[in-house]
């Protein structure tokens, strides 16, 4: 029997800027206004496909946890050794998992470090790392605009004519850069510049998501659901206005209710009770402004423990990135998008030992290979959607990562 691996957790006593730790560019991060997780170097990586894809993850997981030998002096949520996950959106394509060699995390007013083998405490070295970015040029992704507008369309077609209320469809976009483009350069652009997100990279998929899909901590659960989006101008009387209208919408009122409706119906059987608020808020983003509720939960307490990986298996793909009813408008995706999404619009984030953790979901965000990315956006289509509008809100929404890899 092979000896356990020492996994270390120890207090740093020190608040620590988490983005500018980073040694390498292609690291983990899940980071919301300087809290959250941060790591780099893997020690372990594999992926999953399939229908149970969150069942193959677990377990891989757990077997993972059984080899080691856990030191933890924080005994907090997301502390000890940590999985870093992007799920895939499409059962059939590759959903990533990577246990890094070191994490950093920070939460209120506490920080904390981990690390996985024999050696010392690694040395934490704050200073500001000046990451080259290269010039960026963009073509058509998977389909041109046009192309897109027809379909966004058809999908319309299809609302009024059959027993579908909602279809997402994405576009994607292409960039091409100079040099090899550098997950930190993007994450610490798209903090500062949308600090209400969160900031994540998993895998070359990197970007700012303002949609908590799951937080679950000590048998509470909850989900921000966005549904409804309206641009922003940059005049705060404009955007006021604005968001009174978004406020007042029929359309995005109707979007916004499918989608809380899907979420709280996932969460109902692992709950005693639900709290899911009459009205939404508005949430102000840089760019745009979308209608939010955050649902809650309150978990059942069981002989079989509920963690992220059950909550997850219900809740993806859910109607914000799907549709409504989901099965007939994932259909619809995989007959008329035209496009392979990857792991955008799937869950990212992280889960430790406990199975609690925090996971997103992949928007506003853009997968990296080596100089080129793709670059993700969706628009939620109902029967009063606008093929021209939806075009320019799912541009919009492709600001985020635009304005990251400028110069």
């Amino acid at each position: 029997m092979s000896p356990l691996v020492p996994v270390t957790t120890h207090r740093s006593g020190t608040h620590l800027p988490l983005l500018e730790l980073l040694p390498d560019n292609s690291p983990v991060s899940w980071v919301r206004g300087n809290e959250g997780l941060v790591g780099w170097g893997i020690y372990a990586r594999t992926t999953v496909t399939g229908r149970d894809r969150f069942e193959k993850a677990r377990e891989w997981w757990h077997q993972q946890l059984e080899t080691f030998s856990i030191d933890n002096a924080v005994h907090a949520s997301g502390t000890g050794p940590v999985l870093f996950t992007s799920f895939s959106f499409d059962r059939n394509n590759e959903s990533v998992l990577i246990i890094p060699k070191v994490i950093v995390g920070q939460k209120n007013a506490e920080s904390w470090i981990t690390w996985i083998g024999d050696s010392q405490q690694p040395q934490l070295v704050d200073t500001p790392l000046s990451i080259s970015q290269g010039e960026i040029t963009y073509s058509d992704g998977s389909i041109s605009t046009t192309e897109w507008t027809e379909r966004v369309a058809e999908a319309i077609k299809r609302i009024d004519e059959s027993a579908v209320d909602k279809v997402v469809l994405a576009r994607d976009l292409r960039g091409t850069s100079t040099i090899d483009i550098d997950a930190r350069a993007i994450l610490k652009k798209l903090a500062l510049e949308y600090p209400s997100t969160w900031t994540f990279s998993v895998d070359g998929l990197v970007g700012a998501t303002p949609e908590l899909l799951l937080r679950l901590s000590r048998g509470m659960v909850t989900s921000r659901v966005l549904a409804g989006t309206i641009p922003k101008t940059g005049d705060d009387e404009k955007d006021l206005a604005l968001a009174a209208s978004l406020a007042r919408s029929s359309k995005d009122l109707e979007e916004h209710e499918y989608a809380v409706r899907s979420v709280a119906e996932a969460l109902e059987p692992f709950c005693t009770s639900t709290n899911v608020p009459e009205s939404p808020f508005v949430l102000h983003l840089a760019n745009v402004m979308h209608l939010a509720t955050d649902v809650t939960g309150a978990l059942i307490e069981s002989k079989v423990r509920v963690d992220a990986f059950s909550l997850l298996q219900s809740l993806h793909p859910s109607a914000a990135v799907c549709g409504t009813p989901r099965n007939v408008a994932f259909d619809i995706i995989d007959e008329i998008e035209g496009m392979d999404r990857g792991r955008y619009a799937g869950p990212v984030g992280w889960i430790d030992a406990k199975g609690d953790g925090e996971l997103g979901i992949a928007l506003r965000s853009g997968q990296i290979l080596g100089r080129e990315i793709r670059i993700f956006a969706g628009c939620g289509i109902v029967s009063g959607s606008d093929p021209e509008k939806e075009l320019e809100e799912s541009a919009a929404k492709m600001l985020a990562m635009r304005s990251a890899l400028q110069l």
